[in-house]
């Protein structure tokens, strides 16, 4: 078609041949006398001398500087929220691993990020477990850095190695060993993660890798996370309620990891309706794990009414009271913030959770640096939630159900308010002076290392050579008596 024909098709004929006749051939267009004028003045104000004129600057967009991940949102058999992505905002490279995580896996060549710069691996393959297992101690991490940050700034939280001078990253391990559980290792540096036959399956029984629960791993990390801050808390020296702290803390990591996540903190409302006291995935910890035992709950069961006088030394026990008392305090505050109405009850739960979190992590850090009880932390709660400038009911909330629990006593009606500064008694317990008892605990507690064991072979060691000394120089003194 021609370009006459094609005109003629957008303007009617008359149309183009009256344009086409009113524009000289060689027409120049020149600029108005009015827009002369204007560009007169404004050179005239960017002259030498001439105040700059403002020019707007628009803001750049942000350049992504972190890979997305795919991963295990939640331990596996919570299927409503099953396997998601996720984004992680800071540069990851091969391994995965950063400047304070390393992932490995044995017999297989570090992750690599895809031509997107994205760790996106096929499900229930090694790959996908080292890339899920890195996503979730790094979340774990960031979230406790960011309870501590000054301002904008986030504090580092070192690993318990960690110097001036020594900046060496914790070392991960999906697949680790064929074992039923998973611990941290400060000697060894490193975070281990077992897997096994699920139990009382016909071979070939389907593998349990409890690297895949988020609650498992965000479990161990809390470990770790705690001996950085508080290095005296893991050794069995401590009364067992220290012990207790140590294994309540990586439960309650694995919560306030849950409840950092929109998405999961909204499955919560809707799985509960908003009632935290009903059944939920985010008070059961590692269902997997904990069916593949014949476990209803999972390992462990957030919201429980045990009281302090109902167990004694063993830790694992001894923990679900600190657990179970902290569950409840997150209960009431979001119960005392719900504003339906007026915005969203996830919304709600996430600030509620992250201001909880953050509470705890500062008593902690105000705690005795060894042999801290129960109360020790409860009371540091109530001066730093009192500092927070937060309502009395939060207070109330903390001191009324670590009473309960029988963990301190109140002088006063659990119907009035705590009074700003009131120190809470301990109430004595049959096992404060007892050893702690660890068997049914995680591997962390359990290892040789946290339990005096090889403490008590280095001493052997010492006397060993201290006799050796002693032998040498008796017979260094009986060889000169001959001569």
């Amino acid at each position: 078609m021609a370009k006459e024909e094609i005109l003629e098709t957008i303007i009617p004929e008359t149309t183009y041949e009256k344009r086409q006749s009113t524009v000289p051939v060689g027409f120049v267009p020149e600029p108005t006398a009015e827009y002369r004028a204007h560009r007169k003045l404004a050179k005239a104000t960017t002259a030498v001398g001439a105040p700059p004129v403002p020019v707007p600057i628009p803001i750049p967009i942000p350049v992504l500087a972190g890979p997305r991940v795919l991963m295990w949102k939640q331990d596996p058999s919570v299927a409503e929220i099953g396997i998601r992505k996720a984004f992680l905002p800071r540069p990851v490279s091969n391994g995965p691993s950063d400047g304070r995580i390393a992932v490995q896996i044995a017999g297989m060549p570090p992750v690599a990020p895809n031509a997107m710069g994205d760790f996106i691996q096929a499900p229930l393959t090694p790959q996908f477990d080292a890339v899920h297992t890195f996503a979730v101690v790094r979340e774990t991490l960031t979230m406790y850095q960011r309870a501590l940050a000054v301002g904008t700034t986030p504090a580092p939280i070192p690993w318990q190695w960690n110097t001036p001078t020594v900046g060496d990253p914790i070392k991960v391990f999906p697949r680790h060993s064929v074992m039923q559980n998973a611990f941290y290792s400060r000697t060894a540096r490193l975070l281990a993660f077992g897997f096994f036959p699920k139990p009382g399956v016909p071979a070939p029984a389907p593998t349990i890798f409890t690297c895949r629960s988020l609650d498992i791993v965000a479990h161990e990390t809390g470990h770790a996370v705690l001996d950085g801050l508080r290095p005296n808390w893991l050794a069995a020296g401590n009364p067992p309620q220290t012990g207790a702290l140590h294994e309540a803390f990586g439960d309650l990591t694995a919560i306030f990891l849950a409840l950092s996540q929109l998405d999961q903190v909204e499955a919560v409302i809707a799985q509960t309706k908003a009632n935290l006291h009903n059944k939920t995935f985010l008070a059961d910890l590692a269902e997997e794990f904990g069916l593949s035992l014949g476990l209803p709950f999972g390992l462990r069961n957030a919201d429980n009414d045990l009281k302090l006088s109902q167990v004694g030394n063993e830790v694992h026990a001894l923990s679900q009271v600190f657990t179970g008392a902290i569950y409840d305090v997150l209960a009431d505050i979001f119960t005392f913030e719900r504003r339906p109405a007026l915005r969203d009850d996830a919304l709600t739960l996430l600030t509620v959770g992250q201001y909880l979190m953050s509470l705890l992590l500062r008593a902690i850090q105000a705690a005795p640096a060894s042999g801290a009880k129960f109360a020790d932390v409860a009371n540091q709660m109530l001066i730093v939630a009192n500092a927070d400038g937060k309502p009395a009911a939060y207070r109330n909330f903390i001191r009324n159900r670590f009473t309960v629990r029988e963990v301190v006593v109140s002088p006063t009606p659990l119907t009035a308010d705590h009074a700003t500064g009131q120190t809470l008694e301990a109430v004595a317990h049959f096992a404060d002076s007892m050893p702690q008892n660890r068997e049914a605990c995680c591997g962390t507690m359990t290892l040789p290392e946290n339990n005096g064991i090889d403490e008590s072979i280095e001493q052997e060691q010492r006397e060993f050579l201290q006799q050796l000394s002693g032998e040498l120089q008796e017979r260094k003194k009986a060889k000169a008596e001959t001569r």
